[in-house]
């Protein structure tokens, strides 16, 4: 029997999961606040790893054409001191696949395919009931469905369903701002980043640079701060040199080629790092499951939308292939994502303590112990 099922959010959790519903011939009904899948900026750039993001993919029947859009040279790594001296300069062999970059858009584009996601219909909330879940939308209208997967990110309007937790700020705020054409107008900062990633790391303090598709550069100027204590660097548009002066003053001391990526940055978005507990769980609740941010949310360091990935692949194999029980089915999921997430939360929350953190050589160890040789 067909189940009446809806994913709320379009991100890589809940198009991942379509995606595979999709491909077992299961109908999905996917609906997205936005009203438009460029609505707004997409995004930097992912590694999807072998066994968690590409893994996903696989499942999707798109691994082949991730392979043809992703920038294997993109997995290179630079670091840096304060003073600009190259500490560990990595750089990937031809044949390695393990982490290969994807820009966010060209993920979702390939992810979207030949779905019908429902733009422009956000969720204001859940309500489980004895004859299914109804979902009420924010323009008033309501449909009931047998199954409710929240992808809907880290303020989800599904997790209120299953769970009264809340995300709560880490004490790491990330500044964002971006280099475009970086070859042709800072070719200076182009060889300085190299073919992937470049990190600067001090007394509470990193700058990171992430290279994007077509000359398109990120950066992302992190630092201990109260959640109150920088709200004069808050995005706007019409005062961009006054966030630049602050930030500038922030990194004080620090090399001149390294503050270019300040100095060159456009527009500056202020990102407080918000993560819910690392042991996140629910009593589970039937007709109501959580995928992703909206489940396990935790510092940004390249596990978040790996998990998402394949939490959305395993639970729409798990839905489409297996028992008649879809309670039971999405019941032995969650145990399984619950400890997985919880110990990649503990793994990213000790990341971070040591890449934004008192001691520098903390940051140093922690890349000399994940990375390859």
């Amino acid at each position: 029997m067909r189940r009446r099922i809806a994913v709320v959010g379009s991100g890589p959790a809940g198009l991942t999961f379509a995606r595979v519903l999709h491909r077992h011939g299961h109908p999905v009904a996917v609906f997205e606040r936005d009203p438009a899948p460029d609505a707004r900026p997409p995004g930097g750039t992912l590694d999807l790893q072998e066994a968690l993001g590409q893994l996903a993919l696989d499942k999707a029947g798109l691994l082949a054409e991730f392979r043809a859009l992703s920038r294997p040279e993109g997995q290179a790594m630079r670091i840096l001191d304060t003073e600009g001296t190259v500490l560990r300069d990595w750089r990937p062999r031809p044949e390695d696949r393990a982490n290969p970059e994807i820009d966010r858009g060209q993920l979702r584009d390939l992810l979207l395919g030949p779905l019908g996601v429902q733009w422009g219909r956000g969720v204001s909330r859940v309500v489980p009931g004895a004859d299914g879940v109804l979902v009420h939308f924010e323009d008033g209208r309501q449909d009931t469905f047998d199954l409710v997967v929240g992808a809907d990110g880290a303020w989800s309007r599904v997790r209120p369903a299953v769970s009264s937790v809340t995300p709560h700020y880490t004490g790491v705020t990330s500044i964002e701002t971006s280099l475009d054409d970086v070859d042709t107008r800072h070719p200076g900062l182009a060889r300085l980043i190299g073919d992937g990633s470049l990190a600067v790391y001090g007394v509470n303090r990193a700058l990171v640079a992430q290279r994007n598709s077509g000359g398109h550069v990120k950066v992302y100027a992190q630092f201990r701060a109260p959640l109150d204590g920088h709200r004069d660097l808050d995005p706007d548009p019409a005062d961009a040199e006054a966030v630049r002066s602050r930030l500038l003053a922030l990194f004080d001391g620090w090399a001149d080629p390294v503050l270019d990526l300040i100095r060159r940055g456009d527009t500056f978005v202020h990102r407080p790092l918000h993560v819910l507990p690392v042991s996140h769980t629910w009593a589970h609740v039937p007709g109501v499951t959580l995928l992703g941010d909206a489940a396990h949310l935790m510092p940004p360091l390249g596990a978040g939308a790996n998990l998402a990935m394949l939490e959305g692949a395993e639970l729409a194999e798990s839905v489409a292939t297996g028992s008649q029980d879809l309670d039971e089915t999405v019941r032995a999921f969650e145990e399984r994502m619950w400890a997985r997430a919880g110990r990649w939360a503990e793994i990213t929350t000790a990341g971070l303590e040591r890449l934004v953190g008192p001691d520098p050589a903390e940051a140093l160890a922690l890349f000399d112990q994940v990375q390859p040789s």
